[in-house]
């Protein structure tokens, strides 16, 4: 098994990962460095190219790529790396080879399939705000940018529905579905661009995003925004660019949360807009 990792400066790392993200749908592993971030995938001999110590541009940011074998007990050492998730005594979010939690919701999520089982900060801090929110009267509720369908699946077992989960990704679309399933909850799944197409209206959106795609989705919103926008994928340093995108679009940033680099906001329809 080879290990292919490109590290860049955290400045830049947004960038790199809109472009790895685009080459590599099924999600890739973050290291962080102090002010450097590493990503790396993995893959089998002639699946990955065996490349010496490089550096190389994405876009306007300069990369250090190199890769290495890894040990055969990979597989085993990968499983440890997916424990389950716990929050506030409520939800497990778990991979399949981990017991049943005993929170109020379990959920099983294959990290074969996507992102993962939902332990990225961006994921948790989604789940975060969304534990805080009360359904609005089981009301429907947009997973947007749906990855593995984590959000989704946690959002239709809080008691949101319908709950339409959409990403770009044929994978993503394909996961989400079996883990819905297997999770014996109903998705409306559905393969959209959220730069093109139009997209479901629902009064509460959960969007794990870039900050790019989230400021292009935003600038998209018609005339009557959702209700209130949960925003994660959102680095630091892009927090206000995103808030005047949505204000720009109805809605007001009532509340945020922070882990490490990333963050995530709460957005609420602005008095204007009501």
């Amino acid at each position: 098994m080879l290990r292919l990792a490109i590290r860049v400066r955290r400045a830049d790392a947004e960038l790199v990962l809109a472009e790895l993200l685009e080459l590599v749908p099924s999600g890739v592993e973050e290291v962080a460095l102090g002010d450097s971030v590493e990503y790396a995938v993995y893959g089998a001999p002639g699946e990955l190219p065996a490349l010496p110590a490089l550096r190389a541009a994405v876009g306007a940011a300069i990369v250090e790529v190199s890769t290495r074998e890894i040990p055969d007990d990979w597989a085993e050492r990968w499983r440890e790396f997916h424990r389950p998730l716990v929050l506030d005594g409520a939800i497990t979010v778990r991979p399949p080879w981990e017991p049943p939690g005993t929170t109020p919701i379990d959920v099983v999520i294959d990290p074969g399939q996507a992102f993962g089982t939902g332990a990225h900060a961006t994921t948790r801090l989604c789940l975060e705000l969304l534990l805080e929110l009360e359904p609005l009267a089981a009301g429907p509720l947009l997973d947007l940018g749906c990855g593995s369908g984590v959000l989704g699946i946690v959002a239709a077992r809080l008691g949101w529905t319908p709950v339409v989960a959409v990403d770009y990704d044929p994978a993503s679309v394909q996961a989400t579905g079996a883990n819905a399933e297997a999770n014996g909850v109903r998705l409306d799944v559905l393969q959209l661009d959220l730069r093109i197409d139009p997209l479901p209206d629902t009064p509460t959106v959960v969007a794990n995003l870039l900050s790019p795609l989230l400021i292009t989705w935003a600038s998209r919103i018609g005339p009557v925004p959702p209700r209130r926008v949960i925003a994660s994928g959102i680095l630091l340093g892009e927090v206000d660019a995103v808030g005047r995108a949505f204000a720009i679009a109805g809605l007001d940033v009532v509340a945020r949360r922070v882990r490490g680099e990333w963050a995530a906001v709460l957005l609420d329809q602005a008095p204007r807009a009501r």
